[in-house]
């Protein structure tokens, strides 16, 4: 018994250390929005917003968002918690129910929002509505961070008004 659970432990101890390897060599992909409805009532309920990057498969900014960004903020333990992030493809037929419960694409639902450039990301509460301004663009790489989590923090109290 003594040496199973000796080996056990090493196990894990080995997953443990490949963990952070696995984080690193992801190419920085975040989940799909399928149901918005759904995804914002969700952040809603855990008091946060519903965060939404527009995206296309060809942009190297929207690459680099997701990746120091926003992938990060989905795994930090001050937002995992509080936040839902999806990303829309602005160039993909994907389909998508919208706020409204009605089904979409991803590309008729970026176009509905008036989404032109990219990256953009947009902070929603459970109506559809945005809760603060987006981030448009990459603006500043060493401040993004902080725009981020001011954009989160008005969020928050828009989310409790309504």
């Amino acid at each position: 018994m003594y040496h199973f659970l000796k080996t056990v432990g090493r196990i894990c101890r080995c997953c443990l250390l490949a963990l952070p390897l696995a984080v690193l060599a992801s190419d920085g992909k975040l989940q799909t929005a399928t149901d918005l409805r759904a995804e914002a009532a969700l952040a809603s309920r855990s008091g946060g917003p519903l965060i939404l990057l527009f995206s296309r498969q060809d942009c190297p900014y929207c690459q680099a968002i997701r990746r120091d960004y926003l992938r990060p903020l989905a795994s930090n333990l001050r937002y995992r918690d509080q936040v839902v992030v999806r990303q829309i493809n602005q160039d993909s037929d994907a389909p998508i129910t919208d706020f409204r419960g009605q089904r979409s694409t991803h590309a008729r639902f970026a176009a509905a929002e008036k989404i032109r450039l990219v990256p953009v990301v947009a902070f929603y509460g459970p109506d559809g509505k945005q809760l603060t301004d987006p981030i448009i663009g990459t603006r500043l790489p060493d401040f993004y961070q902080s725009y981020l989590e001011q954009a989160i923090e008005k969020s928050v109290p828009a989310l409790k008004r309504r």
